[in-house]
């Protein structure tokens, strides 16, 4: 039991990444706030995962929301240990496509909320040596062409993560970044099939991407959630991940 006793606030954990992070958490006793907007998928969630985990319906993109989610965490169970910022919207947008609505929605959602949300636990995360993980994107270092609002959103979260471990650390709160790569989840599948992918596309991924043969499953991100949420990791703070199977930095794609 890696997390017992530990209260942890978690967005977007309805589907995909935070769904597989939460059912990880609970199952190493902690205790978690599942967020999430669709009613239908969050209830699912928390019936399966039982009375260790309660369900807050919020939309990240009003500027109030945030203070919800802790105050919802705090009347469910009276403390929080660690946020884990997960949502994020994933836009298809370019310099020709740019929008001013479309990018101050990426970015309320992708970057103001995870930002706020650290700031309404924050009384408890020092109170109780917390910890908070940020779940990244690979493309925070340049992006991919159609990318464009998403990948400076992630750019700014990394910057974020960093900017509050080097102001943090004296509060004995620590900060943890993941930069994960491309993620089999059930919302990235339809994406795919919706784009006219084939159904049976995850056996035929390029080695240029998924060099193994296959895609990273959202388990191993929850795996990986569990040693940087825990007091195991501590005193480490500041740390930025690359949760991908090949390296980022220095790699030729036509060698591969």
């Amino acid at each position: 039991m890696r997390l017992k006793g530990k209260v942890i606030i978690i967005t977007g954990s309805t589907t995909g990444i935070g769904r597989a992070i939460a059912g990880r958490c609970v199952a190493e006793g902690a205790r978690v706030l599942v967020h999430g907007r669709d009613r239908a998928h969050g209830e699912a969630v928390v019936a399966r995962l039982g009375p260790a985990a309660v369900l807050h319906l919020d939309d990240l993109a009003d500027p109030a929301c945030p203070a919800r989610i802790a105050a919802a965490a705090l009347a469910a169970f009276g403390r929080i240990d660690a946020v884990v910022n997960n949502a994020a919207i994933v836009p298809r947008t370019t310099i020709h496509t740019a929008k001013v609505a479309d990018f101050d929605f990426t970015m309320a959602v992708n970057v103001r909320a995870p930002l706020f949300l650290i700031q309404a636990a924050f009384p408890q995360l020092k109170a109780n040596r917390g910890s908070v993980l940020n779940i990244g994107s690979i493309n925070a270092h340049s992006g991919e062409p159609t990318f464009l609002h998403y990948s400076m959103s992630k750019g700014a979260l990394q910057t974020l993560s960093r900017n509050l471990a080097n102001a943090h650390g004296a509060d004995q709160v620590r900060f943890t970044h993941f930069n994960v790569g491309w993620v089999l989840t059930d919302n990235e599948y339809a994406k795919q099939v919706g784009e006219g992918q084939p159904r049976d596309w995850p056996d035929h991924v390029p080695p240029l991407y998924a060099p193994s043969g296959r895609l990273i499953e959202p388990e191993a991100i929850a795996a990986a959630a569990v040693y940087w949420l825990s007091d195991e990791s501590r005193p480490i703070s500041g740390s930025v991940l690359e949760l991908e199977q090949f390296s980022v930095y220095g790699r030729n794609p036509a060698k591969t």
